[in-house]
């Protein structure tokens, strides 16, 4: 494993690589990614193993210009409706972090669809990514660069502790923005769905096209009797740390002493200093608060490099409490609940 800065030269070597057959994990603005050739089987099938990955969960596709677009997707499968959603997303809201599920092009191998008629879709804005993206082979096939189930990376230092050689390259473009997964939101049905919440709001999606659906968490993989996910992020425990995690709601906390060998998430300053007023402070080091002034975008940002943070000082225990459920606080809630499980 070769650590890359975020420069030119670099990234071309990377590329290359990548054509070639090797894997690279690259920051966007939402996570680390882990990418190989979306149109290389044996690239894809490095990515799963690495992973260790199940083999019917989806990656999503990243491409770096809309020319390339329909080797990926086929948006000529799309309801008028669904066209037209289509449309307005793509132009409103690409480059960004939101990936669409969209009707599979037949010559996109089954492996990086996870065998489905559907493919998930992403535009991503970082300059990095999209640099990779159009040297290499103009689509990558690009889950998150984490063992299967545990805390997205946002930074290099993530990657590398997590993956180790089994990733060829990272490139180092320091602290990713937006901290969470893109949003994935199903156009292909006759009702639009958000399937993983994320760095889109629903808030903002509604304002284009309307009211869309969510999924309901409960409701995700892991139950026997429901199918295999269409979209990355459906599967009940994911986004997991070591430390076990329980999840609380708004103002819980204050309620509950810190033992001695437990970490806190608060939300904001205020919850933080709710729970202050009625129990003795705790080491400080073993506090993380997502937002000052409780700012969802920044909660969003913070998130995983604060789970990472507590996740690393051989806690037993780490208790958060959830998000208001406004804006991408209802994305961090979707992360903490299917940590906790």
């Amino acid at each position: 494993m070769e650590i890359l800065s975020n420069q030119d030269n670099d990234i071309k070597k990377a590329a290359k690589a990548i054509i070639a057959g090797a894997l690279v994990a690259f920051p966007t603005e939402t996570v680390y990614g882990l990418g190989a050739d979306a149109f290389n089987p044996i690239a894809i099938a490095r990515v799963f193993e690495a992973k260790n990955r199940p083999s019917f969960n989806p990656l999503i596709i990243h491409i770096a210009e809309f020319d390339t677009l329909p080797r990926i997707a086929d948006i000529s499968g799309l309801s008028e409706a669904g066209k037209e959603m289509f449309g307005l997303l793509s132009k409103q809201l690409w480059p960004g972090p939101l990936t669409l599920i969209l009707p599979k092009q037949a010559q996109l191998p089954g492996i990086a669809a996870a065998g489905l008629d559907t493919v998930a879709v992403r535009f991503p804005s970082h300059p990095v990514a999209q640099k990779l993206i159009r040297f290499s082979t103009g689509a990558l096939a690009a889950p998150s660069a984490n063992p299967s189930g545990c805390l997205s990376p946002t930074r290099a230092n993530h990657v590398s502790a997590q993956m180790g050689n089994k990733v060829d390259f990272i490139i180092d473009g320091g602290k990713t923005l937006v901290g969470l997964e893109s949003t994935v939101l199903d156009i292909s049905r006759e009702t639009p769905c958000i399937l993983r919440p994320g760095g889109i709001s629903r808030e903002t999606i509604e304002a284009l096209i309307g009211t869309v659906l969510l999924e309901n968490s409960s409701m995700a993989v892991g139950n026997e009797d429901k199918p295999s996910p269409i979209s990355p992020g459906q599967l009940k425990s994911h986004y997991a740390p070591r430390t076990l995690l329980i999840l609380h709601k708004p103002g819980e906390l204050a309620g509950l002493p810190q033992a001695a060998n437990e970490g806190r998430l608060y939300f904001s300053t205020a919850t933080r200093h709710s729970a202050l007023s009625l129990q003795a402070p705790a080491p400080q080091n073993q506090v993380r608060i997502l937002s000052q002034d409780g700012c969802s975008i920044e909660a969003a940002a913070n998130l995983f490099e604060m789970l990472h943070e507590l996740d690393s000082l051989g806690l037993e225990l780490i208790r958060a409490e959830e998000a208001p459920a406004l804006g991408l606080g209802e994305a961090i809630n979707d992360r903490l609940r299917r940590a906790a499980t």
